[in-house]
């Protein structure tokens, strides 16, 4: 039998260098590089020294990895933007790009070097980075001043880059009242209110999270449709009166029965007829992949909390099957990354 895709010598090349890579993307974000080269296209890798303040030396080692990894066009002696960061620069993705490339450097890099300890011992080593001795990553941000605001606003990047599939794949026409439980910052209640006058939405999360929220909200305009609402997602009831639930980014965090707990509680507080989505990234059920869930896996395993992964579809399918949901059903978009929701329904004649 022979292998689908096998590995060749030159496939070599990103394993062993992967770490460069990103340090290349890094100082591209960084130093302001694609910036620049919108603003000032056709530039000389003399002129880019000039204009970014480095040493000529530098600069040509700067753009020989924006172009070689594709970031860049030389033309002649000449360089620009490649046609995908100037369609997020204009579209207004590149800033959420640069907050996820500084989330990478600044809280998932070091801590990725812990990858191999993590995996012999079964626990996420990666906290040692952090002040503090909690168990779980977001306690520990408090402790370096800056990080949790970095963290927040990495995690909304990632929403925004990644919620196309929530907030246009799934059909909410039926839907009045939304719960987000574990909202965080709203990010995902803008999104979906914006994009959906008619639907209500409430942002569950513990006060601290929802002071964020709350001035997001306000900032959007909205604050006549999205509202709050202070509980613990495990502890506390949810509120009654929604018929629909979702959970975005929140169950590749818990381990399978804190995620049974979790879902049931929905089911429970669920309008009859109503649904519960999940919303995350997900592996695809046969372990082979996607490439985007298996390099996400070193974060998980390293840092969050020591139950963290990255789950396949049919976990979260057989969870729903086991608690006595009706149906599921799975919503999914061409996207670059393997984004998705999973559609809990709740029969239309349970209490």
């Amino acid at each position: 039998m022979t292998d689908p895709t096998p590995l060749a010598q030159r496939d070599l090349v990103p394993l062993l260098f992967g770490h460069a890579a990103f340090q290349q993307l890094n100082a591209f974000c960084e130093l302001g590089l694609a910036e620049l080269l919108s603003e000032r296209p056709g530039l000389t890798g003399a002129q880019v020294a000039e204009a970014l303040r480095v040493p000529p030396r530098s600069a040509d080692v700067l753009l020989l990895g924006a172009t070689a990894l594709r970031l860049t066009v030389k033309d002649g002696d000449r360089y620009r933007n490649a046609r995908l960061v100037t369609e997020w620069i204009d579209d207004g993705l590149w800033a959420n790009l640069r907050d996820i490339v500084e989330f990478q450097a600044r809280i998932a890099y070091a801590p990725a070097a812990e990858y191999v300890d993590s995996l012999r011992k079964g626990e996420n080593l990666g906290l040692r980075h952090f002040a503090g001795d909690t168990r779980d990553l977001y306690s520990r941000l408090t402790g370096t001043p800056g990080l949790e605001e970095l963290f927040y606003r990495g995690m909304n990047s990632w929403s925004r880059v990644s919620n196309p599939v929530l907030v246009r794949g799934v059909d909410y026409s039926g839907v009045r009242r939304i719960l987000d439980v574990g909202g965080g910052g709203a990010l995902n209640a803008i999104e979906l209110a914006s994009a959906h006058p008619h639907l209500r939405i409430t942002v569950l999360d513990r006060p601290s999270a929802l002071d964020v929220a709350a001035e997001n909200i306000g900032h959007a305009g909205l604050s006549d449709r999205v509202d709050t609402f202070a509980a613990d997602i495990f502890e506390d009831d949810y509120p009654a009166g929604y018929d629909c639930h979702l959970f975005a980014h929140q169950l590749v965090i818990w381990s399978p029965e804190q995620n049974k707990r979790l879902l049931g509680k929905s089911l429970r507080a669920l309008d009859p007829g109503g649904r519960t989505l999940v919303f995350n990234a997900f592996t695809d059920d046969d372990g082979g992949g996607p490439l985007y869930t298996a390099l996400d896996g070193v974060y998980f395993t390293t840092l969050p909390f020591e139950s963290s992964t990255i789950y396949p579809w049919s976990a979260y399918e057989g969870w729903l099957r086991e608690l006595g949901y009706a149906s599921q059903r799975r919503v999914t978009l061409e996207t670059w990354t393997p984004h998705g929701v999973v559609e809990g329904h709740k029969s239309a004649s349970a209490g």
